[in-house]
């Protein structure tokens, strides 16, 4: 599975233990690089693109809310980005809406949970039956 992971500076630091956690897997890093403070569209566009190309399964956009970087997302016609804090949102953005994009709070949880949130999403299916009319109506 290819998933394409971006950051600002807030979400860096989880992004390289996010990007370790998930060896088994084809990761590309769109950046951020460094601690250094940047603007999290510059990272959530190219991140955004590369799932709604079809290129990548799955994003994961990190910042200190998660809300820039999902608004940011959300702005792509064919992303559903999810701003997902514990499980059972990480469980249920995939479940009932069919959730592209991951989007994790670095300043709100714990390197461990954030471990934990992202393999939830991963390996959450979407239930479709009565969700799937819902998630067609979400595009523009």
């Amino acid at each position: 599975m290819k998933i394409a992971i971006g950051s600002d500076h807030a979400g860096f630091e989880y992004k390289e233990v996010l990007k370790d956690f998930l060896s088994d897997y084809e990761i590309e890093d769109f950046g951020t690089h460094s601690l250094d403070s940047v603007d999290y569209p510059d990272f959530a566009h190219p991140v955004a693109s590369a799932v709604e190309g079809g290129d990548f399964k799955y994003g994961i956009l990190l910042c200190g809310s998660a809300n820039g970087v999902a608004i940011t997302a959300n702005k792509h016609q064919h992303i559903r980005a999810g701003l997902c804090w514990e499980n059972e949102i990480a469980s249920l953005v995939r479940k009932h809406n069919d959730a592209n994009v991951l989007c994790i709070p670095a300043r709100f949880v714990s390197e461990e949970l954030a471990k934990e949130i992202t393999t939830t999403f991963l390996n959450t299916e979407f239930e479709g039956g009565r969700h799937q009319h819902r998630v067609e109506k979400i595009s523009c």
